[in-house]
């Protein structure tokens, strides 16, 4: 990803989003209490594919998750994946 985005917290709604091009783009979670949060859906528009943004919304709900200490469960299968290679590559980096 080039551009930086500048991503929101809309906690009330309970997602993150950005704008990028007049798209919206956005991360869904739900907070089901007992510091656990269920990231359930991303979502970026086809013309905004390809840019990094679900990673990097991805990313930044994560370490809104790791600041909090929650524990969280990735029903999408993006942040599934993400989380997956995320932890091989932290584990391959540290050893």
């Amino acid at each position: 990803m080039s551009e930086m985005l500048s991503i929101h917290h809309d906690l009330p709604g309970h997602q993150f989003e950005t704008t990028v091009d007049g798209n919206r783009a956005y991360l869904a979670y739900m907070d089901l209490g007992k510091q656990t949060l269920d990231i359930y859906r991303t979502f970026v528009p086809n013309s905004l594919r390809g840019r990094g943004i679900a990673a990097a919304l991805t990313e930044h709900a994560l370490q809104y998750a790791d600041r909090l200490g929650y524990t969280v469960i990735p029903s999408c299968s993006y942040v599934e994946r993400y989380m997956l290679r995320r932890e091989r590559h932290t584990s391959t980096s540290t050893s």
